[in-house]
């Protein structure tokens, strides 16, 4: 043991620990086009494998953000790998890419391998929900980077499409329809603003909420960020999707403009899908406006597709056989990149 590093605050046994934990669940997310194994300077992964013919990669990264902040309050960590893998391959997929590999960044004050094993136990189940292999990833311990028990984590994924298939918005038209589909809650935005009202409020995060089902609020607000993958690849193969739009960091307003063309607006029909509980909470607790909760916020919609009228029907019957709550929430109207919330 390396003991003038320990008294620096490094345990290189606890790191040791730490990689012979996790080794069962990095395993548990092979796919075809894995190779190698855990313990090499670099994951490797195999295209060759896959049967495309002019391959385009997209690749995203994000974090969990502060949203961490509620996990150290309930000391519960088996969820924001989760949220870590959601964040990076939500994006990809609003290309229309299936996402291949993921990498993981965990940053500790202080190294915890049955804490680290939990994060990381979480990424292996996300990467399971999204169909993808973690390949690598990274465990650094910081003393005097971050508090107590307090930890940050990131994600990098990489996926594939044919180029021929790529989801732009190019095709978005007048009289396109939006199918919305259901999130799980607040996924990993917007915490910042969520801890200022629950702290304004004097509301404790193991406090049991009514509204909520009688959930502890630190628990509601830690439900993992909905992973739509294997659900949207599907309708993509089997409907024309002329737009993918992921319901991250301010919330409609923000995100669904970007699949616009110039001309073109969105117009929303509120009432045709469901606020979640939590929303309505926080709008109250906090005393926001209503029509800015939809830009910051998800408001019970965590991915929205556009289509032709004729295909919505098709594409919300694959997403409701594989359990989602979806429906038609509004349409492309003349506008200039704005979104109108009836």
């Amino acid at each position: 043991m390396a003991k003038s590093y320990e008294n620096a605050g490094v345990n290189l046994e606890a790191g040791y620990e730490v990689v012979s934990r996790i080794k069962k669940h990095v395993i548990s997310t092979t796919r075809p086009g894995s190779m190698g194994g855990i313990g090499s300077f670099g994951g490797m992964f195999d295209l060759s494998s896959l049967n495309y013919r002019e391959p385009v990669l997209v690749s995203g990264t994000d974090g969990v953000g502060t949203k961490l902040k509620i996990a150290f309050a309930m000391d519960r960590h088996d969820t924001v790998g989760i949220d870590a893998v959601a964040m990076c391959v939500n994006d990809v997929l609003a290309q229309g890419a299936e996402p291949l590999f993921f990498l993981d960044y965990v940053a500790v004050g202080h190294n915890n391998p049955e804490k680290v094993e939990a994060i990381v136990a979480g990424v292996a189940e996300g990467c399971r929900q999204a169909g993808c292999a973690l390949i690598g990833g990274e465990t650094a311990e910081m003393p005097g980077m971050y508090e107590g028990g307090e930890y940050d984590i990131a994600g990098f994924t990489t996926g594939v499409v044919e180029k021929s298939k790529l989801i732009d918005g190019s095709k978005v038209k007048l009289g396109d329809v939006l199918v919305g589909i259901a999130s799980s809650g607040v996924h990993s935005n917007g915490f910042s603003l969520v801890r200022k009202i629950v702290a304004d409020a004097g509301l404790d995060y193991r406090q049991e909420i009514p509204e909520l089902g009688g959930a502890r609020l630190g628990d509601a607000l830690l439900t993992p960020t909905k992973i739509y993958v294997k659900q949207v690849l599907d309708v993509i193969r089997n409907c024309d999707v002329h737009a993918v739009a992921h319901i991250t960091g301010g919330g409609f307003d923000e995100n669904i403009p970007r699949v616009l063309q110039e001309g073109q607006g969105i117009e929303i029909q509120e009432g045709s899908w469901e606020i979640l509980p939590v929303f309505k909470c926080l709008e109250k607790w906090g005393g926001i406006a209503h029509r800015e909760l939809f830009n910051i916020f998800n408001m019970g919609v965590g991915m929205i597709l556009v289509l032709d009228e004729s295909e919505a029907p098709g594409a919300i019957r694959i997403l409701e056989g594989y359990g989602e709550k979806a429906s038609v929430i509004g349409k492309v109207i003349k506008g200039n990149k704005t979104v109108k919330v009836l």
